[in-house]
């Protein structure tokens, strides 16, 4: 759920940095290590501790792709796929042509997409194991990227623009699905759930406190939509856009190669 590797901190804006990782190596493999760990309790704790609303978000998300989902030529690819519910969500828009184009997952987590894997057999979907800033993809080759609440844990985000940038054929699109720290009444309720109570309930359930301490850490340290949007754009993308989900806790990012 993250890149494996890297450049110097000073070289990029921002990326996940997990507690006692000064790196993006460092961070990139407790990430990764911190996914393997909780992967088997992974799906029961996203349905619990989101009300079930992670379903509804995956959905929504894939609505918005539908126009090229239909088209059995082209070539989707999911990125940080955990544990397979977006691309099964995007799945649901594909035509049964049988000549279709299989959908791409991507993980860097093996736990996680082992899990995922066993969902996709019955499907045209293929898992590939691999990091999210090194993609065995090659350029021009892919017409549609999302990546659900996965985007958030890459150790350098604008590296990981630039990835996608490249394998993305002009005119294609990204969907970055991701959490986003609202303000407000709903920010300090937010703030209540996400920083006291999700943490001791998912550590409790999981056995990794850690994984749970860092979930709204990552959050709080993500770019807000502002400037996401300016990375977005300073890779190369037009259009870029975010709506907001959910008073705002979540929202997707989408833009265009030119």
């Amino acid at each position: 759920m993250a890149a494996q590797q890297g450049t110097p901190e000073h070289q990029h804006t921002t990326g996940a940095r997990p507690t006692g990782t000064t790196t993006d190596q460092d961070a990139a493999a407790n990430v990764q290590q911190m996914f393997d760990t909780i992967a088997p309790k992974y799906d029961l704790l996203n349905h619990v501790l989101s009300v079930g609303i992670d379903r509804w978000w995956w959905s929504r998300a894939a609505r918005t792709f539908r126009p090229i989902l239909q088209r059995p030529e082209a070539v989707a690819l999911d990125l940080c796929c955990g544990t397979g519910d977006m691309t099964l969500a995007l799945l649901k828009h594909r035509p049964k042509t049988g000549s279709e184009a299989p959908i791409l997952a991507v993980d860097f987590s093996h736990q996680m997409l082992s899990r995922g894997a066993e969902k996709f057999a019955p499907h045209n979907i293929i898992p590939i194991e691999a990091d999210a800033l090194h993609l065995p993809i090659a350029d021009n080759s892919v017409d549609l990227i999302t990546s659900a609440f996965g985007f958030r844990n890459l150790s350098n985000y604008e590296a990981g623009l630039a990835e996608l940038h490249r394998i993305l054929r002009p005119g294609g699109q990204i969907g970055i699905l991701d959490f986003n720290q609202p303000t407000g009444l709903t920010g300090a309720l937010y703030n209540l759930y996400f920083k006291q109570i999700l943490p001791r309930f998912g550590g409790l359930i999981s056995g990794d406190p850690a994984a749970y301490t860092y979930l709204p850490n990552s959050v709080a340290r993500f770019p807000s939509p502002s400037r996401m949007i300016e990375l977005i754009a300073n890779a190369g993308f037009i259009n870029a856009t975010w709506t907001s989900y959910t008073f705002g806790t979540a929202g997707l990012y989408r833009a265009t190669k030119p």
